[in-house]
This record gives C-alpha cells, sequence and structure tokens, in this order.
C-alpha cells in the first residue's frame, strides 16, 4: 500500500509558471530591463529562482532583484495571482488523507516562498502534514538526496512512497530515491516524452487524477 504521497508544488499543486512570469517580469521592469521571453522561462522552470535569472535575463543583478523580488511576491500573493489552488486539486487531497495516506511537500522553493502555504489558517492545513524546501533539506532535485530529511524524519520506506511531480528532474530524483512517481502534465510546461520511461510510473492530465491512478499502484 502507498503511505506517503509526496506533492511538488509548482505547476503540479497549483499552476504557477505563467503567474510567476508575469512576476519576474515586472521585477525586471522595477530594475529598468527589458522583460523576459516565455520561452525562455519555461525553458529554465523547474530552476531555483536565483540559479535561473541569469539565463533569463542575462547580466541582471541578482543582489537587486533578490531585494525586489519579496514584496511584489508579496502583493502578487495578496491579489490573489499566486499559489492559487483549485478546489478540485483540494478535494484530491481529502480523498488521499481519507484514504489514509499521509500528504507531504517536497518543493525546491525556498523557505521565504513556501512560509504562507503552512500558515493554520491556510487551505492546505489539516491536509499536508509537512513541507520540505531549500530550508530544511541539504540537496537539491534532481539529486534523489533530497528525500533523505523526509524520509528520516518520517520513517517512511521509500518503496511506500510516491512523489507527483512536473519535471523531469522530479522523476530522476524519485527514481534515485527508490520511489514511484507520477507525472502531471496540466501545465503543458512539460510533455511526456521528455521523461526518462524508467522513471516514471504513471502519468495524469490534471492532478484531481492522482487518487485513482494511486489507488492503482
Amino acid at each position: 500500500m502507498i503511505r506517503a504521497v509526496i506533492v511538488d508544488v509548482d505547476d503540479t499543486l497549483c499552476l504557477t509558471e505563467a503567474a510567476s512570469f508575469e512576476l519576474e517580469n515586472d521585477v525586471l521592469a522595477k530594475l529598468g530591463r527589458p522583460p523576459m521571453s516565455r520561452e525562455v522561462h519555461r525553458a529554465t522552470w523547474g530552476e531555483t529562482l536565483l540559479d535561473a535569472m541569469p539565463h533569463r535575463s542575462p547580466g541582471v543583478d541578482l543582489d537587486r532583484f533578490a531585494q525586489l523580488f519579496p514584496a511584489e511576491h508579496q502583493r502578487y500573493l495578496a491579489d490573489g495571482r499566486l499559489d492559487v489552488i483549485p478546489p478540485e486539486n483540494l478535494e484530491a487531497l481529502d480523498r488521499l488523507v481519507a484514504e489514509g495516506r499521509t500528504v507531504l511537500l517536497l518543493t525546491s522553493r525556498t523557505e521565504r516562498e513556501v512560509r504562507h502555504l503552512l500558515e493554520p489558517d491556510h487551505v492546505l492545513a489539516g491536509r499536508v502534514t509537512g513541507a520540505y524546501h531549500q530550508g530544511n533539506t541539504r540537496f537539491r532535485k534532481p539529486d534523489p538526496r533530497v528525500f533523505d530529511e523526509l524520509l528520516a524524519e518520517t520513517g517512511l520506506d521509500p518503496a511506500d512512497c510516491v512523489y507527483v511531480g512536473d519535471s523531469p528532474g522530479d522523476a530522476v530524483a524519485a527514481g534515485g530515491a527508490g520511489m514511484r512517481f507520477v507525472a502531471c502534465l496540466q501545465s503543458g510546461v512539460r510533455r511526456l516524452e521528455e521523461f526518462d520511461p524508467r522513471h516514471v510510473t504513471a502519468a495524469v492530465d490534471a492532478f484531481p487524477e492522482i487518487p485513482s491512478v494511486i489507488a492503482r499502484l
């Protein structure tokens, strides 16, 4: 039986690439820089923000970008333009919990970028029992050791876990850690043929399909 479902955040639990593209371009505009293209944003999607920005905007002042980004990020959150989790995705999480499965988050985001999702009044409260991010993991995807802290703290066996994500790097990390992996292709950023089939257990077109797929594993 699958005991734990570990879920990526961006373009898995919620669709964020398009909103993040607009957010980052708003910050670049404040720096007086031209906007990046959607193509380059998609090509570097999945990298940590400050690792990706030199490719998205060559020559950008990373320190200044990092200073301006948090306030703009908070404005997007307050306006409901970022990290909106659809009701049908929450219902899917409820099904997983009702079936006795533990739901955890594992993301490449920084602690600051994930903190609001862990507030006691957030819609994820009572659905998600833990979150792993750059603030409490030593490694980054696609390194399979990104799961080390999660496994150590929960006592879970990798064979009892499924990781749900949207990128080939997610699949590589899960496969290397001995976990099953479900590719969520809802965002349209990735196609199934981009994934190494050795690391993909199943694929879904939309997150609400996850409980049914996991029930069959």
